[in-house]
């Protein structure tokens, strides 16, 4: 092999070095032919400047090179730029590099305008000529980079892959690893950095590598030298003392991480625990009311019974008279069961979220809630809203709007309103679907009022509630839903506000 000639290592890109006898650190550039917008990648140090010049003269013109890449700035690499960019004579004349690079490389005193790659979506398009530049940080320089020209599967990589030997060969053999490991070790500044590189590199489909220094690498031997490379200790981690240190923080941030690790298990325990005393609390409170509207169908149930076996025992019980008592306890025992429906519905948690909509909900919880206010002697009146969906957990959101009514209803009697009364009011604000219960109980107190949503925090005796109720309803509209649950004091008393996203109803 002639190494005063240009030597064409794929089609139409060629080496145009110089061949430094017993000089282990062998600098190559390389030159890609594309007429009069050809590419000069990484042309060396002055002491190689009269033979690159004549190799690139050649096979073309210096006069054609339009742009001259430079992976990383140091002076093998573009001590000789000023000189070329005189004999290239060009106004339209690029270099191409990084833009953390350029304040250093124009302290060679570089004229000529810069391409940086990373203003300019680390691609070239120059006619068919294609280029693809990645990023490989700090390996060795903060703008440090490869070229990928994908029409040939060439990548000129720089100082990755490079080596240094006396005994240099124009193409790697099976043993290149041994010669580029020196070099890596000391230009590489860590193991971590170095294989972030790699990682990028391997994705790539490759038939040659072409580095600035040591050897050619050709495709058989690429998958076994960048494994070899990927556990090759470098720059930090040669450093004994570093070595160490980082171990023991690498040990340090292990045990943080599990400790770490074991108190969000105690939190998330700790939270189950709450919603399981919450949902117990509230099955109590389910199996009370229950009884409550069980009681009355019931009680007339247990009357027409009485009345029919009395009459019947008198012989003076009409077919026409039993036929309607049966179809009265009929319906009070449909009543029952949906009753029981409506608490299931209630009480069971959806899986995922589902679109549904508002005005639904509150009417299924006003079901739920309207016998126990009637009871207590709280008016309710609730201002409809159409158009009024939301994406969600519809049951989760119908627990919600029952305890905050449960709240309101509590507080009314606890402080023995006259003309108790609820509003329920739904609207659609910028793009939100806001649900407000507002009773006149005289609101919350200021002190209280930083606190009403912690878990067991209660105004209430003991044994009206756990103080769970508000903090699960928080949960659930804010964790579960990521919306948005308030309160405020108004005019006559306690406003609570959900508010959600407003989404498209299913079609």
């Amino acid at each position: 092999m002639d190494f005063t000639q240009a030597i064409e290592i794929a089609k139409g890109i060629w080496w145009v070095g110089m061949y430094l006898p017993n000089d282990p650190f062998q600098c190559h550039p390389y030159f890609i032919e594309n007429g009069e917008n050809s590419i000069l990648i990484d042309p060396g140090s002055m002491l190689e400047f009269n033979a690159v010049v004549r190799k690139i003269n050649t096979i073309s013109s210096m006069k054609h090179i339009r742009y001259i890449i430079l992976h990383h700035q140091d002076p093998d690499l573009a001590a000789s730029v000023p000189e070329m960019e005189k004999l290239i004579g060009r106004r339209d004349l690029r270099i191409i590099t990084h833009s953390r690079m350029v304040p250093l490389v124009k302290h060679y005193l570089i004229r000529s305008d810069y391409y940086e790659i990373d203003k300019h979506d680390h691609t070239l398009t120059c006619g068919e000529l294609h280029l693809q530049f990645i990023a490989t940080p700090y390996c060795h320089s903060p703008g440090a980079f490869v070229t990928y020209e994908p029409r040939t599967k060439t990548l000129f990589s720089g100082d990755i892959f490079g080596g240094i030997e006396e005994s240099w060969e124009f193409y790697a053999e099976d043993d290149y690893f041994e010669k580029a490991r020196q070099f890596h070790a000391e230009y590489m500044p860590s193991r971590d950095i170095f294989n972030y590189a790699l990682n990028k590199i391997e994705a790539l489909d490759m038939e040659r590598i072409a580095p600035q220094h040591g050897s050619i690498i050709c495709k058989p031997q690429i998958p076994k030298l960048i494994e070899q490379m990927k556990a090759l200790e470098c720059g930090l981690y040669i450093e004994k003392e570093y070595r160490h240190e980082l171990l023991y923080t690498i040990e340090a941030l292990r045990q943080k991480d599990m400790a770490l690790e074991a108190s969000l298990k105690e939190l998330q325990e700790k939270e189950e625990f709450l919603f399981q005393k919450a949902k117990m609390a509230d099955m109590g409170e389910m199996i009370g009311n229950i009884a409550h509207q069980w009681r009355q169908p019931l009680a007339i149930n247990n009357t027409i019974l009485s009345i029919l076996k009395e009459k019947s025992q008198m012989d003076i019980l009409e077919p026409k008279e039993l036929l309607e008592k049966l179809e009265e306890m009929e319906n009070n025992i449909q009543y029952m069961s949906k009753t029981i429906d409506d608490f299931m519905r209630f009480y069971h948690p959806a899986k995922k979220k589902t679109i549904f909509c508002v005005s639904d909900v509150i009417e299924h919880a006003l079901t739920i809630m309207r016998p126990i206010l009637k009871k207590a002697g709280v008016d309710l009146h609730f201002d409809y809203c159409e158009d009024a969906y939301v994406r969600g957990y519809m049951n989760e959101y119908t627990q919600v709007v029952v305890a905050i009514l449960t709240n309101a209803k509590d507080a009314l009697i606890q402080r023995n309103i006259q003309d108790a009364v609820i509003n329920v009011s739904l609207s659609n604000e910028n793009g939100s679907v806001i649900l407000t219960i507002s009773d006149n109980a005289g609101g919350i107190e200021a002190s209280h009022m930083q606190r009403i949503f912690d878990p067991y925090f209660t105004t209430k005796h003991k044994s009206m509630g756990t103080g769970l109720g508000l903090y699960i309803s928080k949960m659930i509209i804010e964790k579960n839903m990521d919306g948005i649950l308030g309160v405020d004091n108004r005019e006559n008393g306690a406003a609570f506000y959900i508010k959600l996203e407003k989404a498209h109803a299913d079609t």
